[in-house]
């Protein structure tokens, strides 16, 4: 019962560490596709032996290769390319906030599919509508309202100088970076859909999460000829640069993706997505020690609303269970006394 608790812990820390080391590169001026080029493509490297040793007996189609080509587009390409971008506009702090809102995208989207059930006449289903609601008034607050900085370690080292307004053109890329990171999630709210089809046609965790990496490799490579014509900006440039490619590759688009995936599988897409507040809590932590960033106030506010809206809607979904595994053990006990 506790390995898929444990796995993803484990995983929102491997990828709080991959926030941090990403958000000090793109503060040193590396590209966004650059970045995603090639960490898809180091996770695919790594994954492919691991493959094709443990899952030989695998066989592949059309049906799934188009479905594992869309997945890398969404899950992969789209989600990580608008999230770098919403990084590099804010803080690590403020993008991981962001991604408190995925369970609640998740549910939105599992509505219309009947994937997820709401009922207004029962507890549970209220518990989930008032859930998104707070959740999506959260992420609100965190696009519409920055507020003053409430840990601000920079401000120790301006000792007896003037708090100066903040410039426009820093406001606007905030409210940019905002809406790029509401995207990225909703993106990524498709992808746990997407992922948990994929799981009951193609069950096999090592070769779907390769051959997405592969998709997603080649994706970003297309997109970053196209945009940028520029041979310097492939060059990676000092060591955390490298370190820090390498590392998300592996750990960020490799292991934690084929972990998620396999918690996908064992209980559920909304299960996986519950636990991105942890990322939040260990980024903010590293934030404060490594980049010395601010938090302000709207960030807070807006995080508690996410977190809370959250958790009602998780609180819901678990009486919902509740009350199906009672109306099941009733139902065979009503047989059992009939037979």
């Amino acid at each position: 019962m506790w390995k898929p608790v444990l796995v993803m812990i484990l995983v929102n820390l491997a990828l709080a560490f991959v926030n941090i080391f990403l958000k000090k590169i793109l503060n040193e001026g590396m590209d966004h596709l650059t970045i995603l080029t090639y960490r898809q493509a180091i996770s695919a490297i790594c994954l492919a032996p691991i493959a094709c040793f443990f899952e030989r007996e695998s066989k592949i189609n059309g049906h799934i290769i188009c479905l594992l080509f869309f997945s890398a587009l969404v899950g992969a390409t789209l989600t990580q390319y608008l999230y770098l971008v919403g990084l590099k506009y804010t803080s690590a702090t403020f993008a991981s906030a962001f991604l408190n809102t995925v369970p609640v995208f998740t549910f939105i989207l599992a509505l219309p599919m009947g994937m997820e059930k709401m009922s207004m006449k029962s507890k549970s289903g209220k518990a989930k509508i008032l859930g998104t609601f707070v959740c999506i008034g959260g992420a609100l607050v965190l696009v519409l309202y920055k507020g003053m900085p409430i840990i601000n370690p920079q401000s120790h080292n301006i000792a007896g100088k003037a708090t100066t307004p903040e410039p426009a053109s820093s406001l606007k890329k905030w409210i940019m970076g905002s809406i790029f990171l509401t995207v990225g999630c909703v993106f990524w709210s498709s992808w746990f859909l997407i992922q948990e089809r994929i799981g009951k046609k193609y069950p096999y965790r090592y070769s779907s999460t390769a051959i997405i990496s592969l998709f997603a490799a080649i994706q970003s490579a297309i997109l970053n000829l196209i945009i940028h014509r520029n041979n310097a900006k492939w060059i990676l440039k000092g060591k955390l640069q490298i370190m820090t490619v390498v590392y998300s590759g592996l750990v960020g688009s490799g292991l934690c993706y084929v972990a998620m995936a396999w918690c996908v599988k064992q209980k559920g897409p909304v299960f996986t997505a519950a636990f991105t507040p942890l990322i939040q809590m260990f980024v903010a932590v590293l934030d404060l020690c490594i980049l010395q960033e601010e938090i302000y106030l709207g960030s807070v506010v807006g995080s508690v609303l996410v977190i809370s809206g959250m958790y009602m809607l998780l609180w819901g979904k678990s009486k919902e269970r509740e009350q199906c595994a009672l109306k099941d053990t009733q139902e065979n006990q009503k047989d059992e006394e009939c037979h």
